[in-house]
């Protein structure tokens, strides 16, 4: 069956040895109704295990974890499952495609091959509430090892993904200082041009739902290539559907000048093992 998310995000749209999603920042939006954390496993299952030319399987993947040590990831990582329909496959014969199924990511292994790299922020010490600037040093310290770790990668790697785990958490981290946060995705945008990577966020819309939406929001939202927001169902909760995604794909400009952006909309249903995408009134 045709993955949704994927089609959506522009995942099957692969030139060469290019992962499409590089050069890209991918900003996923959840709230405690519907989380979004899946999003984010199933591109760095997809960024590590999909089949690709051999040029891709060179690659490898920063994750900034604010919100969950490396045996969650690690844990959630071994049981998903993900189907793949890819054409390019040399094992697809005529005009027919394959699905494939990827499963088994074990990120120690990843790790033990230079492949992923793990940076751990949930041990930090919080600066305390008047030390504003302890809490921006702390971005600037991670920022450096985030650029050194991407320029030491691009040596040898082709593609480099960087994920943060929780935008909302590092906000915490820089005292509650949003000028601080947007500053350190900017410089993490950067990479994006200076080492063609690709940058994928998570952020907890819900946490500024007493005031209007603030700046901070705003101009990650802005910066953003796709934006893929997980909303509760309109029509309220239900068994077997667990949210709605919104993917906003802004796409590349043609000849002349006009954006090709996209939106998509589907619902989703979460298992133990696996994700299901479909429309409205159909099932995964």
């Amino acid at each position: 069956m045709d993955n949704l998310l994927d089609r959506a995000l522009g995942l099957e749209e692969g030139r060469g040895d290019r992962w499409p999603l590089l050069g890209k920042l991918v900003l996923v939006e959840d709230c405690v109704e519907t989380g979004g954390a899946f999003v984010v496993h199933h591109i760095i299952k997809r960024f590590l295990l999909s089949p690709q030319p051999p040029a891709l399987s060179n690659n490898a993947l920063i994750l900034v974890a604010f919100s969950q040590p490396l045996s969650h990831y690690d844990r959630v990582l071994r049981k998903l499952v993900i189907s793949l329909l890819s054409a390019s496959l040399s094992l697809a014969t005529g005009n027919g495609s394959v699905l494939v199924i990827a499963s088994g990511c074990n990120l120690v292994a990843q790790r033990d091959n230079n492949r992923f790299l793990f940076f751990d922020m949930l041990n930090l010490r919080f600066p305390d509430k008047d030390d504003a600037k302890t809490g921006s040093s702390i971005l600037v310290s991670l920022f450096e090892k985030i650029y050194n770790a991407v320029r030491a990668l691009s040596a040898e790697k082709n593609c480099i993904t960087i994920v943060i785990d929780d935008i909302a958490l590092m906000e915490v981290v820089a005292n509650g200082s949003s000028d601080s946060v947007l500053d350190f995705l900017h410089y993490c945008r950067t990479l994006t041009s200076e080492f063609d990577c690709s940058v994928v966020a998570l952020n907890h819309g819900d946490i500024y739902s007493s005031m209007e939406k603030p700046m901070l929001m705003l101009n990650l939202e802005y910066l953003s290539n796709i934006l893929v927001r997980a909303e509760p169902l309109a029509t309220g909760s239900a068994v077997d559907v667990h949210g709605q995604l919104m993917v906003f794909n802004k796409g590349e400009r043609d000849r002349q000048g006009t954006p090709g952006s996209k939106i998509h909309n589907f619902h989703f249903r979460v298992r133990e093992n696996s994700v299901d995408f479909f429309y409205p009134g159909g099932r995964g």
